[in-house]
């Protein structure tokens, strides 16, 4: 019996005897056949993740391929950091079971969809049972190896490696489980693993493979294992995009008073997905994500799919962000239902935006149109002082190539970039207090500001001196900072008159 079915059995709703309802047992007693089979199916995953992402991401994918009969292989999930242990022991005292509710809205219809997922077959902690970790290189089954270890993570950073003792890092652990695999299948070409790192950093594949590259440099390795490592294994680089919620604090209680069992692993997520992998598509017969009917694209290039996320989806985010929390908004769908906001961020995105992209139009409103509709999911409350953290290098990556693209081209300045623009540096006029850098909002109420110290020292400084300058000389003094911008702002015709002009209607309007 389950965890979770053994604790439904033992907390049925009142007024039935204890018993659960009988609805819920046919969907049960299912999930006890599929975790069955989990146990007695052969692991052909190892993850290295144990967080909500990855459970509401992949290791669903992997339960529908599962339900479906098209894929027949299970998870072995480790942590990447000894934190992770708690986590990974509840998954162990629910026998690897969780529940995953996704929520969103589907050709603006609210659509509610719950699974208890079962995929995990071993739950393992390299740092007290390292040896058993690294014996899972020895599966003869084993094809994938999956991670999300955040992108300081996947990093190379110099350390020891002492026979018997886990290592710290995410790469060097898979160095030396690379090493044990090498070794216990003698070099064997097709005994090569194809890596999948979801960590949201650029060409994620290939710095997996310099990191560990690097380890077996550092560790002196043999150079046959090294040929072996880059001429049979696959560090394939992806772009992964879904909001995961993780535990409904306010929600869960309710949830499961109707459900007749506890869940400390229930997760969300939205309906909304999107996985692209730049491999060839033959792929699919290891990993039949397409054929479960899941948004996973193996592609030839990335780069498409990179500039859609990063300049409509997060762009969008840094296009609202500072002028909404400035105006005394707090989440995202309060600003995508606000009259003039909503509508600020539409028109930026679809006249402005999605013109400097090289990228079929249509491509990009079909995307763009996805984007509206995830945030006004009823369903997620995303907060906006959470998306302003870091606002500065967001916005370099994010909306300045494509005020940027007009600069090149000699064209009118797009006045809704320019528009954010103004609003992130007078979101960044602030001063240091002792409970760090302070705003004041156009509403008169104070708020955090949170960037990389030199960051905020620098907009510190130059705000400070507001009562010395024009707000034309304070906007041309801000916009000339190159060591933020990477260029010199201030040299783009008429930028700094309209960023002042942005300043001031907003200081009459406050």
């Amino acid at each position: 019996m389950s965890v979770l079915q053994g604790k439904l059995a033992r907390t049925g709703k009142e007024g039935n005897g204890g018993a659960p309802e009988a609805h819920l047992l046919p969907c049960l007693s299912n999930s006890e056949q599929r975790l069955q089979q989990t146990m007695d199916d052969p692991v052909t995953v190892v993850q290295i993740g144990e967080g909500n992402f990855l459970r509401g991401f992949f290791d669903w994918m992997i339960h529908e391929a599962r339900c479906q009969g098209i894929y027949q292989g299970s998870i072995a999930v480790s942590q990447p950091r000894p934190s992770g242990k708690a986590k990974l022991d509840a998954l162990k005292r629910q026998n690897g079971q969780y529940t995953l509710v996704m929520r969103g809205l589907s050709d603006g219809v609210p659509v509610e969809r719950t699974e208890i997922i079962s995929v995990f077959s071993q739950m393992i902690d390299p740092y007290s049972e390292w040896d058993r970790f690294l014996r899972l290189a020895e599966q003869p089954h084993l094809q994938f190896v999956i991670s999300n270890t955040t992108e300081a993570g996947l990093v190379f950073c110099p350390e020891s490696m002492t026979e018997g003792e886990p290592v710290e890092s995410f790469p060097g652990k898979m160095t030396l489980f690379l090493y044990r695999r090498y070794l216990t299948f003698r070099g064997e070409p097709d005994k090569g693993l194809i890596f999948l790192p979801c960590e949201l950093l650029e060409r994620n594949g290939d710095e997996l493979r310099d990191c560990i590259l690097r380890y077996c440099e550092d560790w002196g390795l043999p150079a046959p294992f090294i040929r072996w490592v880059n001429e049979h294994n696959r560090f394939l680089n992806s772009l992964v995009d879904r909001i995961v919620t993780g535990y409904p604090d306010t929600e869960a209680d309710a949830w499961f008073a109707e459900w007749g069992y506890r869940d400390d692993l229930l997760c969300t997520a939205e309906l909304y997905h999107l996985w692209a992998i730049e491999a060839e598509p033959e792929l699919e017969e290891k990993l039949p994500l397409r054929r479960a009917g899941l948004n996973v694209h193996w592609v030839d290039d990335l780069t498409e799919y990179r500039l859609l996320k990063v300049r409509l989806l997060n762009g969008a985010h840094t296009l609202m962000t500072p002028l909404a929390l400035l105006y005394g908004l707090e989440h995202v769908r309060e600003v995508m239902g606000h009259r003039e906001l909503g509508a600020f961020v539409r028109r930026t995105i679809e006249d402005e935006i999605i013109p400097s992209l090289p990228v079929p139009e249509a491509e990009s409103r079909r995307y763009a149109e996805s984007v509206y509709e995830r945030f006004l999911n009823p369903f997620i409350r995303h907060r906006l002082s959470d998306i302003a953290m870091n606002s500065v290098s967001k916005f370099k990556v994010r909306l300045l190539p494509s005020l940027l693209y007009y600069r090149d081209r000699g064209e009118t300045l797009p006045q809704g970039l320019v528009r954010a623009f103004a609003g992130l540096l007078r979101y960044y006029r602030v001063s240091r207090t002792e409970k760090g850098y302070e705003g004041i909002s156009l509403n008169g109420d104070k708020y955090r500001v949170n960037d990389d110290r030199n960051v905020m020292e620098t907009f510190a400084y130059v705000w400070g001196q507001e009562q010395t300058m024009s707000w034309v000389e304070l906007a041309r003094r801000l916009l000339g900072l190159e060591n933020l911008w990477g260029t010199d702002l201030a040299a783009i015709a008429d930028l700094s008159e309209a960023v002042a002009g942005h300043w001031e209607r907003m200081e009459m309007r406050g």
